[in-house]
């Protein structure tokens, strides 16, 4: 009896999920579908915003053939737009000043009296706008490739229902388990370190079959992949580091989505895509022949002289055959694009973006984008990513940078390639006129050509490149060098996870499969783990403390993160910089003698040090600022005057 009573049971319950409801009119019975529809996206939105504007993608069977409507107090439907697919709308909605928060629902009426509704949700703000404030030259970068931090959560290793089916921590290039949990679960050994903001690369679901581990390769915008977890857990990451005044900043993609995003099997308008109908001539036999690659001519956004052709071939050619590249030309994909990183800053109360090849989108596209989160976001931060080692590329994508062609980025930051590849020169060069550390004295000195070049963002590395130590060529106290320098000068500073224990490529050169190698002890049964030191060799002990004392001196160090910065043309294969304010000096020298050394300290006269105590800021030790300094080894020394 009881099995014929939960039979009858399940029997109402599916009758009465899928049951039309009636409503009655003067003329006929409507019905209204109870189902959601495929998709509406945003999936749900704010009020309080300065733009108040919103424009909703709207997916499902024969949508276009619907009128929608929407009766709310404050919320007004201005435009609706077909897409050339007819399972598309757009409706533009205005969301007046005083709307409160709450539900609504959009109704939309076939032709044939058929209703389907969706409820769509404004939401109140969590808090101010300018209560977002961005990273800045205090900060210090930690930066993640989840997918080869930790495992923290064996639950969500692999989904039956996904393209990828298997972990294997034996392939570079496969899926190896780590997750948003394993970040969280290591954000005391993070802090302890002195890091202030966490990037983690996108965590944004990747359905492809394979090599999608690193994230840029996005199937759904608005869905984390679920081996990295959940929204939830993505959201908990941001208020666990919020507790400990930490920053997260999410990479983001605006150029290209993964081959296998559920629109490219029913593309909204003709022009989605850049070279859409390549593709789809060729979809049954698509390979990276058939592809139209970008020619990779960064150059051609500001060359005065670049032909339409190379400019073309470069923002509209697909990165790789698996990256579809977006057309922001196309101003709903605009639109579409500007309101998923608003929903994103919203949602994980972000303290900055990194965007992802930055020069290769439509540059006038990027800067609407900019400009767009920068108006509702005065405080916020942006650091855009310009491969080049050109200075002068750098410099134009900097908001302020009063470029000929007028163009104005609003992006407040750009990645410093150049000064990292100064950096490893003037270390690994034979000191000469024009060689070695003269490489970051005059890299240095291109400052003047930036608008705020102390919001530029340095690194020894990242997830595209060899590994310092491997750059070093495994040279110790050359990293150490590095990485003092990095975290001395007037920039925002990144670190790749796993440099304070000197992970390295060597055994194969700029192989990203290996670069984005495990962190140790992030995997239950790690032999090393250097979230306690079990495991470590001397170097790498060495190494992490180093690294440990230098960024925990740096988060407390005004004159680090705003002070003046003066420095000294090389001298007998030295290097001396300061940074200066009324509270503190601190000094770095940076000594590329083998055999010891003693330097007349009246070349530095100005500084105004003699007789004064400093600190040896890794070793705790003081010295007096005297008539000379004897160097007795090569390698780096940073003082303080703060005792």
């Amino acid at each position: 009896m009881k099995g014929s009573v939960s039979l009858l049971c399940l029997f109402l319950i599916a009758f009465t999920s899928c049951k039309k409801e009636e409503k009655h009119t003067d003329n006929a019975i409507v019905e209204v579908s109870n189902s959601t529809l495929e998709r509406v996206e945003p999936p749900h939105w704010w009020i309080g915003f300065k733009n108040t504007k919103l424009q909703l993608l709207v997916k499902e069977d024969g949508i276009s053939e619907a009128k929608p409507e929407i009766s709310y107090s404050g919320v007004s439907i201005e435009k609706v737009s077909k897409g050339t697919s007819p399972n598309y709308l757009f409706i533009d909605v205005n969301i007046a000043e005083h709307t409160k928060a709450g539900k609504f629902d959009i109704v939309f009426t076939f032709e044939n009296g058929t209703k389907k509704q969706h409820t769509y949700e404004l939401k109140a703000r969590e808090k101010s706008a300018d209560a977002y404030v961005g990273f800045n030259s205090s900060d210090a970068v930690y930066l993640i490739t989840p997918d080869r931090f930790a495992n923290g959560d064996t639950s969500n290793d692999e989904f039956a229902s996904l393209k990828e089916k298997k972990l294997n921590r034996k392939n570079d290039y496969s899926r190896h388990g780590g997750d948003i949990t394993g970040i969280t679960n290591h954000l005391d050994y993070i802090n302890d370190m002195g890091f202030t903001a966490i990037w983690p690369t996108p965590v944004l679901i990747n359905d492809m079959p394979e090599s999608s581990y690193h994230g840029y390769a996005i199937t759904d915008f608005y869905q984390v992949d679920s081996r990295f977890g959940t929204l939830e857990e993505y959201k908990n990451l941001s208020s666990e580091m919020k507790k400990k005044g930490m920053k997260l900043i999410m990479d983001q993609v605006a150029n290209h989505c993964g081959l296998e995003h559920w629109w490219m099997k029913d593309l909204p308008f003709n022009d989605w895509v850049n070279n859409q109908k390549n593709y789809e001539d060729n979809i049954d036999n698509w390979t990276w022949e058939k592809n139209i690659n970008s020619n990779h001519r960064r150059t051609t956004n500001q060359d005065l002289y670049a032909s339409e052709n190379d400019k073309k071939g470069f923002s509209e050619g697909w990165f790789v055959a698996a990256m579809p590249d977006l057309n922001q030309r196309n101003p709903f994909m605009a639109k579409y694009i500007i309101q998923n990183s608003i929903w994103w800053i919203e949602t994980l109360q972000l303290g900055g973006i990194r965007q992802d090849t930055y020069p290769y989108p439509d540059k006038n596209f990027m800067s609407d984008w900019s400009g767009a989160i920068m108006e509702e976001y005065p405080n916020f931060s942006i650091v855009g990513e310009e491969w080049s080692l050109n200075p002068l590329l750098i410099r134009y994508w900097q908001k302020g940078a009063d470029n000929k062609d007028g163009y104005e980025s609003h992006l407040t930051s750009a990645m410093d390639f150049p000064m990292q590849s100064n950096i490893v020169q003037a270390l690994k060069e034979k000191e000469s006129w024009d060689k070695g550390l003269v490489k970051v004295y005059e890299g240095l000195a291109n400052d003047f050509a930036y608008a705020d070049p102390e919001k530029l963002m340095i690194f020894p590395d990242n997830h595209d490149m060899d590994r310092i130590f491997t750059q070093l060529n495994e040279d110790l106290t050359l990293t150490k060098m590095a990485l003092s320098y990095m975290l001395t000068i007037p920039r925002v500073a990144q670190i790749y996870y796993g440099t304070e224990v000197l992970i390295q490529n060597t055994a194969k050169p700029h192989d990203h499969g290996l670069i984005r190698t495990d962190f140790p002890g992030g995997w239950e049964g790690d032999i090393t783990n250097a979230f306690n030191g079990e495991g470590l060799n001397t170097d790498q002990k060495e190494m992490q403390s180093f690294l440990k004392k230098v960024l925990n001196h740096r988060k407390n160090s005004k004159a680090i993160h705003d002070g003046k910065t003066i420095h000294f043309a090389p001298f007998m294969n030295t290097y001396f910089l300061f940074r200066v304010t009324n509270d503190e000096t601190v000094m770095l020298i940076l000594n590329k003698n083998d055999k010891p050394i003693t330097i007349d300290l009246k070349r530095y006269a100005e500084m105004d040090l003699s007789g004064k105590q400093l600190k040896n800021i890794v070793t705790g030790e003081s010295i007096i600022w005297g008539d000379d300094i004897k160097l007795d080894k090569k390698g780096c020394l940073l003082l303080t005057t703060k005792l």
